[in-house]
């Protein structure tokens, strides 16, 4: 579908409308998971789950890239572009 010239993807809506107090929570909740699944992780490393070990790994990994999104999102110092 993307190599169809006929095919014009629509735009988003956005209301642009968040507050940073809002953007901040998220980060504050981003956070919050990814310690979780940190805990996670260790915990069914102590009881070798391994299948759960790679969940959480999965998980952390990923929200650290939410994390430093949001954190580019408010200008806080010291961190680069998200996707380089």
């Amino acid at each position: 579908m993307l190599n169809n010239p006929r095919h014009t993807p629509q735009e988003p809506t956005r209301s642009y409308d968040r507050s940073w107090d809002e953007i901040e929570y998220m980060l504050n909740e981003a956070i919050r998971v990814q310690n979780g699944w940190i805990k996670t992780f260790f915990e069914a490393k102590k009881i070798g789950q391994k299948d759960t070990m790679r969940e959480a790994a999965r998980n952390k990994k990923a929200l650290e890239g939410v994390i430093k999104t949001l954190r580019w999102t408010l200008g806080e110092e010291g961190v680069e572009h998200p996707l380089h």
